[in-house]
C-alpha cells in the first residue's frame, strides 16, 4: 500500500509541474502590470518589435496627411525619422507607457468573452513623441501629423476560446500549484518502503512533468503566430510571446535539470552504498572443501 501511494504521488507531482507553473506564470507574470512592464521592457531593443513599430506609426501618419507629389519623398522622410527614433532611450521610456496601458488589454482580452478585446498596444505617445521631434527639427508638414490611437494588435480575441475559461482557473490556483507539486513530490519519498528507489522516481517525474510543460509552451507558440492579424508581423509577435513565456521556458529547463540530477543522484547514492556494504562485509565463503577418507 505504502509504494502504490507512493506511485500515485510520483504521478501527480508530475502532472503538477506543468500545472503549477502555468497557474503561477498567470497569477504573477500576467497578471501583476508591473511584472508584465518588466518583462515587456527589453523589447523595446528588438529589432523585429522596432521594425514592426516603425513600420506600424509610419503608415498611421501617413495615411492621415496628403501633401500631393511629395507624398512618397515625405513618407521616406518620416519612415527614417521613426525608426531613428525607436533606436533612442526616449522610445524606451514610450514602449514602457504603452505597456503598461497594454496589460488592461491583455487581462481583458484573456478574461471576458465579449467581442472587441484584442491584445493591443497603442503607439499614440510615439507618435506624439515623433511629431515633437520632428517639428523641433523643421521637418516640413510636420505639424500637419495628427496625434491619434494607432494600435499594434499582438492577438485577436476571437481567437483565444476556450483558453479565457482556463486562464481564469489558472489564476485562481495561482503557486498553490507549485506548492502542491512540491508536497506530492515530498510525500512519495516519506511514504515509500525504499525511500531512494523513490527520490529516483521523483526526478524522472519531475523531468517528465517539465518536459511536457516545455512542449506546451512551444505548442502555444505555433497556435498563437497562426492565429494573427494578416497585417501582425510573425516576428515582432514571436517576440513578444516569447518574452512573455520567458519565465515557463526557464521554469521548464530548471525543473528538468533538477529532476535528472536528482535521479541520477539517487541511482548513483544507491549503487555506492551497495558496494560499500558488500566491501565491509568481505568475500562470502564457499562450500568447505570435502575431507579425504581416511586411509590409516
Amino acid at each position: 500500500m505504502r509504494s502504490f501511494l507512493s506511485a500515485v504521488l510520483i504521478v501527480l507531482a508530475a502532472v503538477l509541474v506543468p500545472l503549477g507553473a502555468v497557474a503561477a506564470w498567470a497569477k504573477t507574470e500576467i497578471g501583476d502590470s508591473g511584472r508584465y512592464v518588466s518583462t515587456m521592457a527589453p523589447l523595446a531593443g528588438d529589432d523585429a518589435v522596432r521594425t514592426a513599430v516603425a513600420a506600424r506609426v509610419t503608415d498611421a501618419i501617413m495615411k492621415s496627411i496628403d501633401v500631393g507629389p511629395l507624398q512618397a519623398s515625405v513618407a521616406s522622410l518620416i519612415g527614417g525619422a521613426v525608426r531613428a527614433f525607436t533606436t533612442t532611450t526616449a522610445f524606451q521610456s514610450v514602449w514602457d507607457t504603452a505597456n503598461r496601458t497594454a496589460h488592461a488589454s491583455v487581462e481583458s482580452a484573456l478574461t471576458r468573452n465579449t467581442g472587441g478585446n484584442d491584445v493591443r498596444i497603442d503607439l499614440a505617445p510615439a507618435i506624439q513623441q515623433i511629431k515633437n521631434e520632428l517639428e523641433a527639427q523643421g521637418v516640413p508638414f510636420a505639424n500637419e501629423i495628427p496625434v491619434e490611437h494607432t494600435d499594434l494588435t499582438v492577438v485577436e480575441s476571437t481567437k483565444l476560446g476556450p483558453a479565457r475559461t482556463v486562464f481564469r482557473w489558472l489564476q485562481r490556483i495561482g503557486v498553490w500549484g507549485a506548492v502542491a507539486a512540491l508536497v506530492a513530490a515530498a510525500g512519495a519519498v516519506l511514504v515509500a518502503v525504499r525511500r531512494r528507489r523513490a527520490l529516483v522516481g521523483v526526478g524522472i517525474g519531475l523531468a517528465v512533468g517539465a518536459a511536457v510543460l516545455r512542449v506546451l509552451v512551444a505548442v502555444g507558440r505555433s497556435l498563437t503566430l497562426d492565429g494573427l492579424p494578416s497585417d501582425s508581423d510573425p516576428s515582432a509577435a514571436g517576440a513578444v510571446y516569447d518574452a512573455l513565456t520567458d519565465f515557463l521556458s526557464t521554469a521548464a529547463w530548471a525543473v528538468l535539470a533538477f529532476g535528472l540530477l536528482l535521479a541520477l543522484g539517487a541511482w548513483l547514492t544507491g549503487r555506492l552504498s551497495r558496494r560499500g556494504r558488500q566491501a565491509a562485509e568481505g568475500p562470502r565463503p564457499g562450500p568447505a572443501p570435502a575431507e579425504s577418507p581416511d586411509r590409516s
